[in-house]
Protein backbone atom coordinates (compact mmCIF):
# COMPACT_ATOMS: atom_id res chain seq x y z
CA UNK A 1 0.00 0.00 0.00
CA UNK A 2 1.10 3.57 -0.64
CA UNK A 3 2.66 5.22 2.39
CA UNK A 4 1.02 8.58 3.14
CA UNK A 5 2.03 11.66 5.08
CA UNK A 6 -0.45 10.52 7.75
CA UNK A 7 1.50 7.26 8.19
CA UNK A 8 4.76 9.17 8.62
CA UNK A 9 3.19 11.55 11.15
CA UNK A 10 1.84 8.64 13.22
CA UNK A 11 5.18 6.76 13.05
CA UNK A 12 7.15 9.85 14.14
CA UNK A 13 4.58 10.95 16.73
CA UNK A 14 4.14 14.40 15.22
CA UNK A 15 1.45 16.27 13.30
CA UNK A 16 1.04 16.06 9.53
CA UNK A 17 1.85 19.78 9.38
CA UNK A 18 5.23 19.08 10.98
CA UNK A 19 5.98 16.34 8.43
CA UNK A 20 5.02 18.75 5.64
CA UNK A 21 7.38 21.39 7.03
CA UNK A 22 10.25 18.87 7.17
CA UNK A 23 9.61 17.61 3.63
CA UNK A 24 9.50 21.18 2.32
CA UNK A 25 12.71 22.16 4.16
CA UNK A 26 10.98 24.68 6.38
CA UNK A 27 13.57 25.92 8.91
CA UNK A 28 11.00 26.24 11.69
CA UNK A 29 11.40 22.66 12.93
CA UNK A 30 13.50 21.57 15.89
CA UNK A 31 16.54 19.44 14.92
CA UNK A 32 15.46 16.48 17.07
CA UNK A 33 11.95 16.59 15.57
CA UNK A 34 13.38 16.80 12.04
CA UNK A 35 15.57 13.76 12.81
CA UNK A 36 12.55 11.76 14.03
CA UNK A 37 10.59 12.58 10.89
CA UNK A 38 13.47 11.63 8.57
CA UNK A 39 13.92 8.32 10.42
CA UNK A 40 10.21 7.57 10.03
CA UNK A 41 10.36 8.46 6.33
CA UNK A 42 13.31 6.08 5.86
CA UNK A 43 11.67 3.22 7.79
CA UNK A 44 8.40 3.50 5.88
CA UNK A 45 9.91 4.28 2.49
CA UNK A 46 7.76 7.40 2.13
CA UNK A 47 8.06 9.49 -1.04
CA UNK A 48 6.41 12.91 -1.09
CA UNK A 49 3.79 13.45 -3.78
CA UNK A 50 5.34 16.06 -6.06
CA UNK A 51 2.04 16.76 -7.79
CA UNK A 52 0.27 17.47 -4.50
CA UNK A 53 3.14 19.65 -3.32
CA UNK A 54 3.00 21.56 -6.60
CA UNK A 55 -0.73 22.16 -6.26
CA UNK A 56 -0.24 23.50 -2.75
CA UNK A 57 2.70 25.76 -3.54
CA UNK A 58 1.75 26.53 -7.17
CA UNK A 59 5.34 25.53 -8.00
CA UNK A 60 6.46 22.17 -9.36
CA UNK A 61 10.24 22.91 -9.37
CA UNK A 62 10.16 21.37 -12.84
CA UNK A 63 11.42 22.85 -16.10
CA UNK A 64 10.38 21.63 -19.55
CA UNK A 65 13.07 21.38 -22.22
CA UNK A 66 12.24 20.96 -25.91
CA UNK A 67 15.23 19.55 -27.80
CA UNK A 68 15.34 19.02 -31.60
CA UNK A 69 17.35 15.78 -31.70
CA UNK A 70 18.53 13.95 -28.60
CA UNK A 71 20.84 11.80 -30.78
CA UNK A 72 22.78 14.90 -31.89
CA UNK A 73 25.92 15.30 -29.76
CA UNK A 74 25.66 19.09 -29.87
CA UNK A 75 22.18 19.16 -28.34
CA UNK A 76 23.22 16.54 -25.80
CA UNK A 77 25.98 18.94 -24.69
CA UNK A 78 23.44 21.77 -24.37
CA UNK A 79 21.20 19.48 -22.30
CA UNK A 80 24.12 18.69 -19.99
CA UNK A 81 24.68 22.40 -19.37
CA UNK A 82 20.98 22.85 -18.65
CA UNK A 83 20.85 19.95 -16.23
CA UNK A 84 23.95 20.94 -14.28
CA UNK A 85 22.54 24.40 -13.54
CA UNK A 86 19.05 22.99 -12.92
CA UNK A 87 20.50 20.66 -10.27
CA UNK A 88 22.36 23.55 -8.69
CA UNK A 89 19.07 25.44 -8.26
CA UNK A 90 17.08 22.30 -7.31
CA UNK A 91 14.97 22.07 -10.45
CA UNK A 92 14.00 18.86 -12.20
CA UNK A 93 14.04 18.54 -16.00
CA UNK A 94 11.46 17.05 -18.35
CA UNK A 95 13.26 16.55 -21.68
CA UNK A 96 11.19 16.17 -24.85
CA UNK A 97 12.51 15.36 -28.33
CA UNK A 98 10.76 17.25 -31.15
CA UNK A 99 12.61 15.96 -34.26
CA UNK A 100 12.67 19.63 -35.38
CA UNK A 101 9.10 19.21 -36.67
CA UNK A 102 6.88 22.21 -36.14
CA UNK A 103 3.72 20.21 -35.40
CA UNK A 104 5.53 18.12 -32.81
CA UNK A 105 7.21 21.19 -31.29
CA UNK A 106 3.84 22.87 -30.74
CA UNK A 107 2.35 19.68 -29.31
CA UNK A 108 5.27 19.18 -26.91
CA UNK A 109 5.18 22.82 -25.78
CA UNK A 110 1.47 22.52 -24.95
CA UNK A 111 1.99 19.19 -23.17
CA UNK A 112 4.74 20.61 -20.97
CA UNK A 113 2.68 23.68 -20.11
CA UNK A 114 -0.27 21.43 -19.21
CA UNK A 115 2.04 19.64 -16.77
CA UNK A 116 2.43 22.96 -14.93
CA UNK A 117 6.18 23.33 -15.44
CA UNK A 118 7.62 26.43 -13.78
CA UNK A 119 9.50 27.43 -16.93
CA UNK A 120 10.30 26.29 -20.45
CA UNK A 121 13.52 26.11 -22.49
CA UNK A 122 12.98 25.79 -26.23
CA UNK A 123 15.56 24.57 -28.74
CA UNK A 124 14.34 24.31 -32.31
CA UNK A 125 14.32 25.89 -35.72
CA UNK A 126 12.27 28.88 -36.78
CA UNK A 127 10.15 30.44 -34.04
CA UNK A 128 6.91 31.03 -35.93
CA UNK A 129 3.72 32.86 -34.98
CA UNK A 130 2.28 29.47 -33.97
CA UNK A 131 5.15 28.96 -31.52
CA UNK A 132 4.68 32.45 -30.08
CA UNK A 133 0.96 31.84 -29.70
CA UNK A 134 1.67 28.61 -27.79
CA UNK A 135 4.15 30.43 -25.54
CA UNK A 136 1.63 33.19 -24.84
CA UNK A 137 -0.96 30.74 -23.53
CA UNK A 138 1.20 30.32 -20.43
CA UNK A 139 2.19 32.67 -17.65
CA UNK A 140 5.52 30.91 -17.00
CA UNK A 141 8.84 32.23 -18.33
CA UNK A 142 10.16 30.98 -21.69
CA UNK A 143 13.80 31.10 -22.82
CA UNK A 144 14.98 30.25 -26.33
CA UNK A 145 18.14 28.16 -26.23
CA UNK A 146 20.54 28.06 -29.23
CA UNK A 147 17.95 29.92 -31.29
CA UNK A 148 16.20 33.29 -31.39
CA UNK A 149 12.88 34.69 -32.54
CA UNK A 150 12.77 37.03 -35.51
CA UNK A 151 11.53 40.01 -33.49
CA UNK A 152 13.92 39.47 -30.58
CA UNK A 153 11.08 39.67 -28.05
CA UNK A 154 11.49 36.30 -26.31
CA UNK A 155 14.51 35.93 -23.98
CA UNK A 156 17.27 33.93 -25.69
CA UNK A 157 20.84 32.64 -25.47
CA UNK A 158 22.81 31.94 -28.66
CA UNK A 159 25.87 32.87 -30.70
CA UNK A 160 25.99 35.23 -33.68
CA UNK A 161 25.58 32.61 -36.43
CA UNK A 162 26.05 35.09 -39.25
CA UNK A 163 29.39 36.25 -37.79
CA UNK A 164 30.50 32.64 -37.18
CA UNK A 165 29.92 31.76 -40.85
CA UNK A 166 31.59 34.99 -41.97
CA UNK A 167 34.71 34.12 -39.95
CA UNK A 168 34.82 30.57 -41.36
CA UNK A 169 34.59 31.71 -44.99
CA UNK A 170 37.08 34.52 -44.35
CA UNK A 171 39.57 31.88 -43.22
CA UNK A 172 39.26 30.19 -46.62
CA UNK A 173 39.61 33.53 -48.41
CA UNK A 174 42.70 34.38 -46.35
CA UNK A 175 44.25 31.10 -47.51
CA UNK A 176 43.76 32.15 -51.14
CA UNK A 177 40.49 30.42 -52.07
CA UNK A 178 38.18 32.15 -54.56
CA UNK A 179 36.01 29.18 -55.56
CA UNK A 180 34.12 28.52 -52.33
CA UNK A 181 30.96 26.43 -52.18
CA UNK A 182 28.51 26.14 -49.30
CA UNK A 183 26.43 23.28 -47.94
CA UNK A 184 23.71 25.25 -46.18
CA UNK A 185 20.99 24.29 -43.77
CA UNK A 186 17.41 25.05 -44.67
CA UNK A 187 16.95 28.78 -45.16
CA UNK A 188 13.77 28.62 -43.06
CA UNK A 189 16.02 27.95 -40.05
CA UNK A 190 17.00 31.44 -38.85
CA UNK A 191 20.25 30.36 -37.17
CA UNK A 192 21.94 27.28 -38.63
CA UNK A 193 20.41 27.96 -42.05
CA UNK A 194 19.65 31.52 -43.06
CA UNK A 195 22.09 33.37 -40.78
CA UNK A 196 25.03 31.17 -41.79
CA UNK A 197 24.10 31.52 -45.44
CA UNK A 198 24.09 35.30 -45.02
CA UNK A 199 27.51 35.16 -43.38
CA UNK A 200 28.83 33.16 -46.35
CA UNK A 201 27.46 35.70 -48.84
CA UNK A 202 28.78 38.67 -46.86
CA UNK A 203 32.30 37.22 -46.76
CA UNK A 204 32.27 36.67 -50.53
CA UNK A 205 30.93 40.16 -51.19
CA UNK A 206 33.49 41.81 -48.93
CA UNK A 207 36.30 39.97 -50.77
CA UNK A 208 34.92 40.89 -54.19
CA UNK A 209 34.05 37.28 -55.06
CA UNK A 210 30.94 36.82 -57.19
CA UNK A 211 28.15 34.76 -55.62
CA UNK A 212 27.22 31.66 -57.62
CA UNK A 213 23.94 29.84 -57.10
CA UNK A 214 25.43 26.58 -58.37
CA UNK A 215 27.97 26.76 -55.53
CA UNK A 216 25.22 26.48 -52.88
CA UNK A 217 23.31 23.34 -51.96
CA UNK A 218 20.79 23.06 -49.14
CA UNK A 219 21.26 20.08 -46.83
CA UNK A 220 19.35 18.79 -43.81
CA UNK A 221 22.30 18.95 -41.35
CA UNK A 222 22.93 15.22 -41.71
CA UNK A 223 26.03 13.35 -42.89
CA UNK A 224 24.26 12.00 -46.00
CA UNK A 225 23.29 15.46 -47.23
CA UNK A 226 26.94 16.47 -46.99
CA UNK A 227 27.80 13.58 -49.30
CA UNK A 228 25.00 14.45 -51.74
CA UNK A 229 25.97 18.11 -51.97
CA UNK A 230 29.67 17.35 -52.43
CA UNK A 231 28.91 14.79 -55.12
CA UNK A 232 27.14 17.59 -56.98
CA UNK A 233 30.05 20.05 -56.49
CA UNK A 234 32.65 17.55 -57.70
CA UNK A 235 30.58 16.98 -60.84
CA UNK A 236 30.81 20.63 -61.89
CA UNK A 237 33.20 21.50 -64.72
CA UNK A 238 34.87 24.04 -62.43
CA UNK A 239 34.45 22.39 -59.05
CA UNK A 240 35.20 24.51 -55.98
CA UNK A 241 38.57 24.45 -54.23
CA UNK A 242 36.90 24.82 -50.82
CA UNK A 243 33.60 23.91 -49.16
CA UNK A 244 32.00 25.64 -46.20
CA UNK A 245 29.46 23.38 -44.48
CA UNK A 246 26.89 24.83 -42.08
CA UNK A 247 27.42 21.93 -39.64
CA UNK A 248 30.20 19.50 -38.72
CA UNK A 249 28.15 16.46 -39.67
CA UNK A 250 27.60 17.71 -43.23
CA UNK A 251 31.29 18.71 -43.39
CA UNK A 252 32.37 15.16 -42.52
CA UNK A 253 30.06 13.86 -45.24
CA UNK A 254 31.87 16.24 -47.60
CA UNK A 255 35.31 15.04 -46.48
CA UNK A 256 34.43 11.38 -46.99
CA UNK A 257 32.88 12.08 -50.39
CA UNK A 258 36.04 13.91 -51.53
CA UNK A 259 38.23 11.07 -50.28
CA UNK A 260 36.03 8.39 -51.87
CA UNK A 261 36.42 10.26 -55.17
CA UNK A 262 40.19 9.75 -55.00
CA UNK A 263 40.89 13.35 -53.99
CA UNK A 264 42.62 14.74 -50.93
CA UNK A 265 41.46 17.02 -48.12
CA UNK A 266 42.88 19.66 -47.94
CA UNK A 267 45.31 19.32 -50.89
CA UNK A 268 42.56 19.16 -53.53
CA UNK A 269 39.56 20.58 -51.66
CA UNK A 270 39.52 22.33 -48.28
CA UNK A 271 36.59 21.85 -45.89
CA UNK A 272 35.51 24.07 -42.99
CA UNK A 273 32.35 24.21 -40.88
CA UNK A 274 30.62 25.55 -37.77
CA UNK A 275 29.90 23.68 -34.51
CA UNK A 276 33.07 22.01 -33.12
CA UNK A 277 31.18 18.93 -32.03
CA UNK A 278 33.19 15.95 -30.74
CA UNK A 279 33.20 14.29 -34.17
CA UNK A 280 35.19 17.20 -35.62
CA UNK A 281 38.28 15.88 -33.84
CA UNK A 282 37.55 12.23 -34.75
CA UNK A 283 37.62 12.58 -38.55
CA UNK A 284 40.87 12.58 -40.54
CA UNK A 285 42.07 15.12 -41.39
CA UNK A 286 40.95 16.89 -38.24
CA UNK A 287 38.20 19.35 -39.12
CA UNK A 288 38.75 23.11 -38.95
CA UNK A 289 35.55 24.56 -37.52
CA UNK A 290 34.03 27.47 -35.63
CA UNK A 291 33.25 26.43 -32.07
CA UNK A 292 29.89 27.09 -30.47
CA UNK A 293 30.07 26.98 -26.64
CA UNK A 294 27.20 24.48 -26.48
CA UNK A 295 27.55 23.58 -22.80
CA UNK A 296 27.68 27.28 -21.91
CA UNK A 297 24.62 28.00 -24.06
CA UNK A 298 22.68 25.41 -22.05
CA UNK A 299 24.04 26.57 -18.69
CA UNK A 300 23.46 30.29 -19.35
CA UNK A 301 19.95 29.58 -20.70
CA UNK A 302 19.02 27.69 -17.55
CA UNK A 303 20.49 30.38 -15.31
CA UNK A 304 18.55 33.05 -17.19
CA UNK A 305 15.39 31.00 -16.78
CA UNK A 306 15.96 30.61 -13.01
CA UNK A 307 16.25 34.39 -12.73
CA UNK A 308 13.01 34.87 -14.61
CA UNK A 309 11.21 32.21 -12.56
CA UNK A 310 12.42 33.78 -9.31
CA UNK A 311 11.66 37.29 -10.62
CA UNK A 312 15.27 38.37 -10.13
CA UNK A 313 16.78 41.33 -11.94
CA UNK A 314 17.89 40.47 -15.49
CA UNK A 315 20.39 42.83 -17.13
CA UNK A 316 19.67 41.61 -20.65
CA UNK A 317 17.16 39.06 -21.91
CA UNK A 318 19.05 38.49 -25.18
CA UNK A 319 22.46 36.93 -24.54
CA UNK A 320 24.99 36.42 -27.35
CA UNK A 321 27.94 34.21 -26.42
CA UNK A 322 31.30 34.34 -28.25
CA UNK A 323 32.39 31.82 -30.88
CA UNK A 324 35.95 30.76 -31.74
CA UNK A 325 37.69 29.51 -34.88
CA UNK A 326 39.42 26.18 -34.17
CA UNK A 327 42.16 25.68 -36.77
CA UNK A 328 42.97 22.06 -37.53
CA UNK A 329 44.06 20.25 -40.73
CA UNK A 330 41.17 20.27 -43.21
CA UNK A 331 42.06 23.68 -44.70
CA UNK A 332 45.02 24.68 -46.88
CA UNK A 333 45.64 27.06 -49.77
CA UNK A 334 44.29 26.06 -53.20
CA UNK A 335 46.37 23.59 -55.20
CA UNK A 336 49.12 25.20 -57.24
CA UNK A 337 49.28 28.35 -55.06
Amino acid sequence: MTVTIYDVAREAGVSMATVSRVVNNNPNVKPQTRKKVYEAIERLGYRPNAVARGLASKKTTTVGVVIPDIANALFAEVARGIEDIANMYHYNIILCNSDKRKDKEIRVINTLLEKQVDGLLFMGGAVTDDHVQAFQTSNVPIVLCATTDEKGVIPSVDIDHEAAAFDAVNRLIADGHRSIAMISGTLQDPANGYARFQGYKRALEQAGIAYREDYVRVGNYRYESGIDATTYFLGLSDCPTAIFAATDEMAIGAIHCIQDSGLSVPNDVSVISVDNSRISSMVRPLLTTVAQPMYDIGAVSMRLLTKLMKKETVETAKVTLPHELIVRRSVAGPKGK
